[in-house]
């Protein structure tokens, strides 16, 4: 009697039915076999033909089926018998070879580790022989493999052109502005009838997306903390569930999956989701050849026009990125870092002090004093940087340059005066130049559109206009109007920049006042350099520390409300603090520790770009 063992495969537990398929492969193996030979053993999956041989063999996809065959194991289950001298078997015969695998290297793999072991592998729909028992000669397998390595071929390429051709389908889909999947958290679907007869008899149907009346002020509000505060993902959750009646939380897929709760990765989700610009996205994730891994954007599909409402300008949804590589690597919380078990206190620097010789983020210390140094990795040392902790300067030198800083040039009376005068009348000279192309422009199109309707005009005055002269006519027109496109395009581009020129008119926005930083609360503080995107950069070469203070459209109202939040501070603590810090000091300077010198800050004059950059210099008395 010989032995054979069955292999059977489903490619997908959503597209075919295990419970119809297996049993058909089955029954085609067993109509092949001679009279002496039986399957005593059967080996199935239910999976993609096309995963690396590792991967196959090891999922629980058929429990969810009543597959009327006992099952022995999968691929991984029948080589690993294969190999051992008690296997049960002698051959292994399968449907088409195909079963065994999509793709042509794996399916030659498994036959090969299948030859070592001596065992045969073989397909019902091949031609093939078995050697009569007992006469010393092998089987004929030349015409054999040939067929397998025709139809491995053909197979793996009817895969991929398949692939090839419903990637390609869904591409134009997006394009044309159709939702894949469940709608993201802010929008619904608006169903249309599906555009093919058939599919539309049967109840199909298509998905635009339209605005939740519900999540959709919720998505602004995200995007609004964002893009002002610049709040981490998990600050942005805790501050929706303090009120999840006006922000109801998003329900996963699997609504018993649901938390009740605003978290981390559901407001990650929204703020990298491009779909809120309007724009349809897809393929922005590898969900069944990467393990859902994220694609480069330069793989994303987008549809060339916005298709469905605009919940977040594009301007707004790029700028709300830029946020993620500033936080990199630091908290949005104040107060120590919880994580970490050896944290004592925390920095009030951490996040807006960099090193200004290699661009890195500068760390707080505690060495009896306090103070931020640059550690880069030994691997990772730029040339001409000092090695890690070569590069320090000490919190109290920096607070006071700081405080001054804030008080004069961004609180102080005369915040405006401080701004460089040839820089401010540069600024005045562009814009009155700006202005003047928008008047030149407009003209241009209002004499464009002038001239569009006399040569319509000049119909009127021919009785019998010929070929000729309908030709001359739509041809001027085409001309007009293609001029008349160049100059809208032009016009919109100045408008761009207009929008997004300096406004030194910004700093009348904010309050006058003294401020000292170390007097406010922690998250305060940190809140009120978040709206002022407050960047420090301190060169130890020339012992100089750069502050940059960015006042924008979107952020200055953020940064008004957090300043009066913070001249709310009462004077009698402000009084009893600085006391306190005063008497802190003098000790400290009884025994001095040898640091290195107090340092310069040096705030340069700059450019105006598409915001206001407060800056200036403030010498160490």
């Amino acid at each position: 009697m010989l032995r054979f063992a069955w292999a059977g495969r489903t490619s997908t537990d959503d597209q075919q039915d295990p419970t119809l398929s297996l049993p058909r492969q089955l029954r085609a193996s067993q109509l092949v076999l001679p009279e002496d030979a039986l399957i005593v053993v059967n080996f199935y999956d239910v999976e993609s033909g096309r995963k690396d041989l590792d991967a196959r063999g090891r999922g629980t996809a058929h429990e969810q089926f009543d597959i009327p065959i006992p099952r022995d194991g999968g691929i991984q289950d029948l080589l690993a018998e294969a190999e051992r001298a008690d296997r049960r078997f002698d051959f292994v015969i399968c449907e088409s070879i195909d079963r065994i695998s999509r793709r042509t290297y794996i399916g030659t793999d498994i036959e090969h580790r299948l030859e070592r072991a001596g065992i045969r592998l073989l397909a019902a729909d091949e031609p093939f022989t078995l050697a009569a028992q007992g006469t010393g000669r092998k089987a004929k397998v030349a015409t054999q493999l040939l067929t397998r390595r025709v139809k491995q071929g053909i197979a793996e390429f009817y895969v991929l052109e398949m692939l090839e051709k419903s990637w390609d389908g869904f591409a134009v889909h997006t394009e044309e502005g159709f939702n894949v999947g469940k709608p993201c958290y802010g929008f619904q679907a608006r169903h249309v009838p599906h555009p093919v007869p058939a599919k539309r008899a049967k109840g199909q149907k298509k998905t635009f997306l339209e605005p939740n009346p519900a999540e959709a002020p919720v998505v602004k509000r995200i995007f609004q903390w964002r893009l002002e505060e610049r709040l981490g993902y998990q600050p942005i959750a805790d501050r929706l569930n303090l009120d999840l009646t006006t922000n109801p939380p998003p329900t996963p897929n699997t609504p018993s999956r649901a938390v009740g709760l605003w978290t981390y990765s559901n407001v990650r989700d929204i703020l990298t989701n491009p779909k809120y610009t309007g724009h349809m996205v897809w393929n922005r994730r590898a969900r069944k050849s990467g393990g859902n891994r994220r694609n480069p954007v330069s793989e994303w599909i987008w549809s060339p026009e916005p298709v469905h409402e605009v919940l977040v300008d594009l301007d707004t949804f790029i700028q709300t990125q830029d946020v993620s590589g500033h936080r990199f690597g630091s908290r949005t919380a104040a107060g120590p870092n919880t994580k970490h078990p050896q944290t004592k206190r925390s920095y009030l620097f951490r996040t807006y002090l960099f090193c200004d010789l290699c661009g890195r983020r500068m760390g707080g210390k505690t060495r009896k004093r306090v103070y931020y140094a640059c550690s880069p990795k030994k691997a990772y040392v730029p040339a001409g940087h000092p090695a890690a902790g070569g590069v320090f300067i000490r919190e109290d030198h920096l607070l006071e340059k700081v405080n001054a800083f804030l008080s004069d040039h961004v609180f102080g009376d005369y915040r405006r005066q401080l701004l460089d005068a040839n820089l401010r009348h540069l600024d005045a000279t562009v814009a009155q130049e700006r202005e003047q192309q928008v008047a030149g422009l407009r003209r241009a199109i209002a004499d464009t559109d002038v001239k569009i309707k006399r040569t319509i005009r000049n119909f009127e005055l021919v009785d019998d206009p010929d070929e000729d002269f309908v030709r001359d006519i739509n041809e001027r027109r085409a001309e007009l109007r293609a001029q008349r496109e160049q100059l809208e395009v032009q016009l919109a581009e100045v408008e761009q920049r207009i929008l997004a020129a300096p406004n030194p008119g910004l700093l009348d926005a904010l309050p006058v006042m003294k401020i000292e930083v170390d007097q406010l609360p922690e998250e305060l503080a940190r809140a009120l350099f978040e709206a002022l995107r407050l960047e420090i950069r301190y060169n130890r070469d020339t012992n100089t520390a750069t502050c940059r203070v960015t006042l924008t459209g979107p952020t200055i109202t953020a940064a008004s409300r957090t300043a009066k939040d913070a001249a709310v501070i009462s004077l009698d603590d402000a009084r009893r603090r600085r006391q306190q810090r005063k008497q802190k000091n003098t000790e400290q300077d009884r025994h001095p520790s040898g640091d290195g010198p107090v340092p310069i800050l040096v705030v340069p004059p700059a450019g105006f770009e598409p915001a206001t950059h407060v800056l200036g210099t403030i010498p160490v008395t």
